[in-house]
Formats: structure tokens, sequence, C-alpha cells
């Protein structure tokens, strides 16, 4: 049996069940009212919406939940994000969309488009961010 692959967002989003495509959904259509100035696209098999080549914010779908991710929500000094990774990037997980505080999200849209790392030329730099914003 072949895993279906997604090649847009909408795609992604349809392969989802039950309560997790309304999240994803949810997340979706915040992340492009919040972020007008950005483009979206499936990265690395999940959607993920970047300023300038920079990646900004994105989700995917777990086991047991919707993991949103920001790129550089280490630095954005809120509660409710918990730091992933070894770098710059924050996470909040959901089950259900009850949990969904889309003012929340917002303030944290806005804290993204102010507080930047420079994902885009990590290779180049071998490894090393540097604030953009």
């Amino acid at each position: 049996m072949s895993k279906k692959i997604a090649s847009d967002i909408p795609s992604y989003n349809a392969l989802q069940k039950g309560e997790f495509k309304d999240i994803c959904e949810s997340l979706e259509l915040l992340f492009d009212t919040n972020l007008p100035k950005a483009e979206s696209k499936i990265w690395h098999g999940h959607p993920v919406w970047f300023i300038n080549g920079n990646p900004i914010v994105g989700y995917s779908k777990l086991k047991d939940s919707v993991r949103m991710l920001f790129w550089s929500g280490q630095s954005f000094d809120e509660p409710g994000l918990s730091p992933e990774g070894s770098f710059k990037a924050a996470e909040k997980r959901y089950t259900s969309m009850d949990q969904v505080d889309t003012n929340e999200i917002r303030n944290w849209l806005t804290k993204a488009q102010i507080i930047q790392w420079d994902y885009k030329n990590i290779v180049k730099r071998r490894g090393k961010l540097k604030r953009l914003a």
C-alpha cells in the first residue's frame, strides 16, 4: 500500500481525518489571513509559510496531534510554545479544535513577522543562525 503524498496545502488537509482535518484547515486560514506577504507550499512533506524564502511557520499531522511549528518561536518570549530541536524553533500541539486559540496564534504570527532567524542561509553559514529582525 503506497502512502498518499500531497502536492498542495488543500490536498494535505484533505488527507487528514476528523478533527485533525479541522485543525489543519483552521491553521491554514489563520496563516493565510495573518501572513498576507508570505508564500505557502508543501515543504519536506508539510505545509510551511515563508517570508522572503525564510520558513516562518508550518504544521504537520503527527500520530496523535497536529504540531504547529514556528521556526523562530523560542525568541518570541511568549508563553504557550515549547522549544523544539537544537535551533530557535518552538511548537504547540493540538489534539482538538477547542485547543486552537485564534487570538494566541494571531499574536504569535505577529511576532513571527517581527522576529526572524535566517534559516534560509543556515547551510551556507555552516549551521550558524543569524537574526534577521
